[in-house]
């Protein structure tokens, strides 16, 4: 780390950043673990064979599966924006 002014307590800041970012960043990657593990699985046909569930539930549209995608990428982008809120003076 490298500090442009003479103050000592940017080491501080910068470690408080650090910690919420990494905190972030795991919140991400359980969110997105949990996504995957439920959609792949829906995506790849395991529910097909069960005739009495809906068919939008049974068959995952090439146009829904785009959405789920877009919607997982905009969740992780949101939940990054929440470090500009972070008090790390």
């Amino acid at each position: 780390m490298t500090l442009i002014s003479g103050d000592l307590r940017g080491v501080v800041r910068a470690i408080r950043l650090s910690r919420a970012t990494m905190h972030t960043i795991r919140e991400n990657m359980f969110w997105a673990f949990v996504y995957n593990t439920i959609l792949i699985p829906l995506a790849a046909g395991v529910l097909a064979p069960f005739t009495g569930l809906p068919v939008w539930l049974r068959e995952l549209h090439p146009i829904a599966a785009a959405f789920a995608m877009a919607f997982s990428s905009v969740s992780v982008v949101a939940n990054s924006l929440r470090l500009r809120r972070v008090k790390i003076n």
